[in-house]
């Protein structure tokens, strides 16, 4: 009697449906892990991707706002007649940015003048003030323009924390060309 059961123990193991190999590693608690691991994905990744496009705008519109600044001192710098006239500068700086409205768009261009033994220090309003410092043979003003754009961008996905509207700014200063 007990061998008939041990055979038919063995008869019944061998027709019981086995699992596949490929899905083995689900059994026992892995299948679990595997859910929880699916729940945590779906709920950080939407929240990351609307994050990365936020920063993706914001990076787009400062390089553009940059790009504005830099066109605006481009003009300014051509020469000294040039880089006192504000209108044209904030003309080019504006048709540069042409992914904001010309409303939005705030370009302060100035001129100002250093000694050219002195570049990083004092900045003077005239050439005339400019040119009183320089005292040695070999020292003479140079003019320079700074063009600064600012501009507000409001990003796609409004998150908490995070301000609904940013406001970017960039400088450009170049010297001015065709000087002594």
């Amino acid at each position: 009697m007990i061998q008939t059961i041990q055979s038919i123990s063995r008869l019944f193991h061998r027709r019981r449906p086995t699992i596949p190999a490929r899905c083995g590693g689900l059994r026992g608690e892995s299948g679990g892990a595997l859910a929880e691991v699916a729940f945590i994905i779906a709920i950080l990744v939407p929240p990351l991707l609307l994050g990365v496009a936020d920063m993706a705008t914001v990076l787009y519109f400062s390089i553009e706002v940059s790009t504005a600044a830099h066109a605006g001192a481009m003009y300014g710098m051509q020469n000294s007649v040039l880089a006192v006239d504000t209108t044209h500068i904030t003309t080019a700086a504006k048709a540069e940015a042409h992914d904001f409205a010309a409303a939005n768009v705030t370009v302060t261009p100035t001129t100002y003048w250093v000694c050219n033994t002195a570049q990083g220090g004092t900045t003077y309003a005239t050439s005339a003030a400019a040119t009183s410092p320089c005292t040695s043979a070999s020292a003479y003003p140079l003019e320079f323009v700074k063009v600064v754009v600012s501009a507000p961008v409001s990003p796609p996905f409004h998150c908490c924390g995070i301000p609904a509207t940013i406001t970017l700014s960039n400088a450009s200063v170049m010297e001015v060309q065709g000087q002594q």
